[in-house]
């Protein structure tokens, strides 16, 4: 039951944060990236703790944003070619796969990752008195 508390608080965190960005950056967001955002938070904190914070950083990044990218995708597909909510669209952007993934997201969110790694492994110690994320660099 204790690790159901983390991972819904990790959810709801991941989601409040992601939807804020969005307003934040975009000037609106949906629902879905609510439900997005927390489930990459909580990919991030349970990656990590499946190595036990061993894995180096740049592969934890990388398996996030791989995780965080395909997810992205699935939901774009779902969300902008099925149910037509056209929620966003990277048609215009470099290097995108119809319209709902493109490389220089895909580079910000290795950069969010970053900050769910850390943010998630911290928030568990913190507050629910897991082991303390030791990550190495390399």
């Amino acid at each position: 039951m204790k690790k159901m508390s983390e991972y819904l608080f990790l959810w709801a965190v991941g989601g409040c944060l992601y939807y804020t960005f969005e307003i934040v950056f975009r000037g609106f967001s949906h629902w879905t990236m609510f439900v997005l955002g927390g489930l990459c938070l909580v990919f991030c904190t349970a990656q990590g703790r499946a190595g036990k914070w061993r894995d180096p950083l740049g592969i934890q990044i990388i398996r996030c944003m791989i995780f965080v990218t395909s997810c992205e995708f699935i939901t774009g597909i779902i969300v902008n070619k099925w149910l037509n909510l056209n929620v966003w669209d990277y048609s215009n952007v470099p290097f995108q796969l119809f319209g709902q993934i493109c490389l220089p997201f895909m580079a910000l969110f290795g950069f969010l990752c970053t900050i769910g790694i850390y943010l998630g492994g911290y928030l568990l110690h913190l507050l629910y008195g897991e082991e303390k994320p030791r990550i190495p660099i390399w």
